[in-house]
Order: C-alpha cells, then structure tokens, then sequence
C-alpha cells in the first residue's frame, strides 16, 4: 500500500556548497603492541560512513519503506502518481516532483546522455509547471511514458546520479563533517530528502540550524545522541508545518528506535514501523 507522505522541497535548491563544513577530527586506532620499540605508529582508521555500499543499500530500503511502504527501492523508478500534495507528479525511486525542480533536473540530464529519449518531448512542459501542481503539457501520456523510460538502463543511472547529487552525497558531507556516524548521515538524508534544502524555515537547513540552537555536534564538541535528538527534534516540528507532513512516525517509530537503541553505525538486525507497517532488516 502506497503511503501519500512525500517530500517538501524548495524548487530546484541544492546543497553543495551551501552546507557547513566544519572539519571532523580524524579517530586512530590504538598503536600495535610493540610500537614503542619499533617507533611505528598505527595509520588512522577511516569510520565507515552512509555511503559504504552496504550501509548505503540499507539506507535505501529505509527511506522506500516511507516513501513506498516497500522495501524494494528499485521497484520504485517506475513509479509516478500525483498524490495531491501541490507538487505535481511524484515520480522515481526518491519521489522526483514536477513542481518542485528535480523532475526537470532529472530529465534534463537524461535527454544530455540520452537525446531523444522518450521523456525529452516533455521538457518544455516541465518547465512551464515547474514551481506549480499543474499537468498542463504532461497529460495524457506522460505516467505511460515515465514507466517505458524506468526500462532503460540509462533512465535508472540517471535517477541513481540525481539522487546521488542532490541529495545522498550532500548529507553524508555534511554528516561527516558534523562527526556523526551512519546512523546520523541517515538522518540527515532521511530529512533532505522530504524537506529538501531551500531558504524555507522547514528546509534541511534550518531544521539543522534550530537544531544548534538546543545542542552542538560532535565536530563541536557536543555529544552525539544529544544532538541527533535535538535534531530529531528540530525535524518533527518541521513536519508538524504542513498536513502532508504530520504523521512523523518515520522518526518516532523508526530513526528514533535505532538512536535509543544506541545504534549508531545502524547495524543489522533492524526492526522498526512506518506508518503503522512493520519492517525488518536482517
């Protein structure tokens, strides 16, 4: 069953630059026994981040269980409906809007590597609704046409590479630089993803930013539960904003468990609810 919570984004904001970069300090592993005599020491160990390919796939299965009550991500860039939520078609495997500037990102970048493919004749239209719910241009065929291209290979790449560039790499940058784990670059993918990173209150941005003004990150000293929570926190007032929005049960039934359960790295098992549906990751 498809649950109609998606993402707020402000049309066509990115990251990148635009987030903080505090640096992290590096953790070493302890020295090997025999270090003193040798005058080695031990190399620092590189933490496994979010975007370690075996915490990145975890991360997908948990924000498609939120975005399409499945587990199965890569089921989802097939899918486009209009859920009623003032911003057009809702499209892909991380919920691509019509009005909201990543759809057109997205086929813009599709029509560069693929010219001529069979969502380019919809460029003008996406234009012309970008900002709006309109389907002025997109209907009738547009849903059929966006299911032929979630065919080609090409099409999927594409998606993977907007994804990657517009919201997962942004939030593990930022995660990495705030010095929290994989559990907290989730986090913050998690809400990018719903709230994108615009000037508006509610926006990645300044959830983080009235996050600080109740805790700090580790990169700042502060403790990392302590300011996951606060963040948490920060993040469910942000949903409560709008009626789309309100049921914050991907944060109290799901991101919340595995931060109480002082699983930072968000190791396997996983058990937690979205929506009142119950998964689990072994």
């Amino acid at each position: 069953m498809f649950t109609p919570h998606r993402k707020i984004l402000a049309t066509g904001a990115l990251l990148g630059s635009a987030l903080l970069t505090v640096p992290v300090a590096a953790h070493a592993t302890a020295a090997p026994p025999d270090a003193a005599r040798t005058g080695l020491t031990a190399a620092p160990a590189a933490a496994a981040g979010l975007d370690d390919p075996a915490k990145k796939e975890i991360a997908m299965k948990i924000v498609s269980s939120a975005e399409n009550s499945s587990l199965d991500w890569k089921a989802q860039y097939k899918y486009i409906e209009d859920i009623d939520d003032g911003r057009g078609y809702t499209a892909g495997i991380i919920g691509f809007c019509s009005g909201t500037g990543d759809m057109l990102d997205l086929v813009e970048y599709y029509t560069q590597v693929k010219p001529g493919n069979v969502l380019a004749k919809y460029l003008p239209a996406l234009r012309e609704v970008d900002g709006s719910d309109s389907h002025a241009g997109l209907d009738p065929n547009f849903t059929r046409d966006w299911v032929k291209a979630a065919q080609d290979a090409e099409f999927k790449k594409a998606q993977d590479r907007e994804r990657d560039r517009v919201y997962f790499n942004p939030s593990v940058k930022q995660g990495k630089s705030d010095g929290v784990g994989v559990l907290g670059q989730f986090i913050y993918y998690d809400a990018i993803v719903m709230h994108g990173d615009g000037s508006d209150p509610t926006s990645f941005r300044n959830i983080r930013a009235r996050a600080l003004s109740k805790a700090r990150p580790p990169s700042q000293g502060g403790n990392e539960t302590t300011w996951l929570n606060a963040f948490l926190d920060a993040r469910v007032w942000a949903m409560k904003q709008e009626e789309a929005h309100s049921d914050t049960s991907r944060v109290d039934t799901a991101q919340r468990v595995f931060l109480r359960k002082g699983n930072l790295n968000l190791d396997t098992p996983l058990d937690w609810k979205v929506y009142g549906d119950s998964f689990h990751i072994g």
